[in-house]
């Protein structure tokens, strides 16, 4: 049984890694916004007492759009709360692995003859939230070079039940079905036209306990599905099955400052370390979602 210690496992991912790791018989410990990443004495208190051997530090503001608007806060939380998280694990459990999540945001805006993406292509973060997780791989190979056993991890899109409705599936979802039932004719939407890369996130927390066994110190290792698919064919199919009558609308408002038009990464170097490929399909994705939003009740089992 391993002891697991989760930062920001209240969240979307958090939910669901720690539903992962209980399964899996380890022993889970998680805190969220009651120890503050960016409070280093806080987060080595709660290090020393729980004394993990496995750091999953997921704690992090996500939300791309909103990193322009409040770039200072992204660097805090997702820089500055990386650098105290390896800092307590240093200090009270040196031992530890820590996997520190970054994002495949920071490979920015690519060509489609560069994919898929694999680890070894050059960042080019195009959004304060991308410079933000450059910043914390960074710190966390310094860490790794010092000699902690740290590991990278650049998620792909992720979806899912459980996610917040500032992201895209979840927003047309919630926004179809409240349409739906009050007779609406239409939905504003934003930018429908980019390609992702999309992973269950319970395919996603499954790379993650895998790599904190086989993932080697310093590396980094994309969690991608391999494939790529049109947002716009992702709200036809939502519309197909929620509310046929309704029509999509582009909202100024919706769009983001710069937007990535294509993204599809290589999952190679993980499977390869650990033997992991993603399980759950797209459309079962998009239906349990679709089932939170109509029956209320979020799946988090595999």
């Amino acid at each position: 049984m391993t002891r697991s210690l989760i930062t920001g496992a209240h969240g979307f991912v958090g939910r669901h890694l720690k539903a992962h790791l209980t399964s899996s018989g380890d022993e889970v410990h998680g805190v969220d916004r009651e120890v503050d990443v960016t409070d280093l004495g806080g987060l080595v208190t709660a290090f020393a007492a729980i004394a993990p051997q496995v750091v999953y530090h997921l704690a992090a503001l996500t939300h791309v759009g909103d990193s322009w608007r409040n770039p200072d806060d992204f660097t805090r939380v997702n820089v500055v709360g990386t650098l105290n998280v390896l800092e307590a694990a240093r200090r009270a459990a040196p031992d530890a692995v820590v996997i520190v999540v970054s994002s495949a945001d920071v490979y920015g805006v690519v060509d489609e003859s560069e994919l898929p993406l694999d680890e070894g292509h050059p960042p080019r973060p195009a959004s304060p939230y991308a410079q933000s997780k450059i910043e914390a791989e960074r710190l966390a190979r310094e860490a790794a070079h010092l000699g902690q056993r740290v590991v990278i991890v650049r998620p792909f899109n992720h979806i899912g039940p459980g996610q917040a409705r500032s992201f895209v599936v979840p927003a047309l979802v919630s926004r179809l079905v409240e349409a739906r039932d009050l007779g609406a004719s239409s939905v504003s939407v934003g930018d429908l036209s980019a390609r992702r890369d999309f992973c269950d996130v319970r395919d996603v927390v499954r790379a993650y306990r895998l790599l904190a066994t086989f993932g080697a110190a310093g590396e980094v290792y994309n969690v991608a599905s391999g494939h790529d698919v049109a947002i716009s064919d992702i709200a036809q199919w939502l519309v197909a099955r929620l509310a046929p009558e309704v029509r999509l609308s582009v909202s100024e408002a919706l769009l983001r400052p710069v937007e990535l038009p294509v993204s599809r990464g290589s999952f190679a170097k993980l499977q390869r370390a650990t033997g992991w490929e993603p399980r759950i399909t797209l459309a079962r994705s998009l239906e349990d979602v679709v089932e939170e939003f109509t029956e209320g009740r979020p799946n988090l089992s595999t």
